[in-house]
């Protein structure tokens, strides 16, 4: 079921161009979209009942033509209050995020670097910010499969 969430969003997350799968790995997937070209590993967020402004999920993305590689992006499930921080908490470390509206990235390409490293020991993963409300929240993702599908992706990218 959730894997089928997976390729669901994917296809909610990118524009309507043709999408190749390169393959569903644990709570994570990869993708590869010809028309940028780009490749991305893709997750939802745990299920919860809090309220949601949209439907969140964490990418990181490879941009070839661009020379961008392993670049962080959050679609946060609310959105959040004016100069709210952010703050992604991956493995003991706390990172904070830039972002606006419902999406929050990595500050720099350092940044981005030090996050996916650290995706590949951990076991998971929580962005937390405040939304327009005023209200804390918070969007937690499982890390198995991660390292994986940010691999696939890669490679995805790199053959062609």
């Amino acid at each position: 079921m959730r894997k089928a969430l997976l390729l669901g969003l994917a296809l909610i997350a990118a524009p309507l161009a043709a999408k190749d799968s390169l393959g569903v790995f644990g709570e994570w997937a990869a993708f590869r979209d010809p028309s940028a070209p780009r490749c991305y590993a893709i997750a939802m967020p745990r299920p919860s009942r809090a309220a949601r402004d949209y439907q969140a999920f964490a990418t990181i993305g490879t941009w070839p033509k661009r020379a961008v590689r392993g670049q962080v992006h959050f679609r946060l499930s609310r959105k959040i209050a004016q100069n709210a921080a952010i703050s992604l908490s991956l493995g003991g470390t706390r990172f904070a995020l830039t972002g606006g509206g419902g999406d929050a990235w990595a500050q720099d390409k350092a940044i981005d670097a030090a996050i996916v490293a650290g995706m590949r020991s951990a076991r998971s993963m929580t962005v937390s910010s405040r939304d327009a409300r005023g209200r804390r929240f918070s969007d937690t993702y499982t890390l198995e499969g991660a390292a994986t599908a940010m691999d696939a992706a890669t490679v995805g990218c790199a053959r062609h």
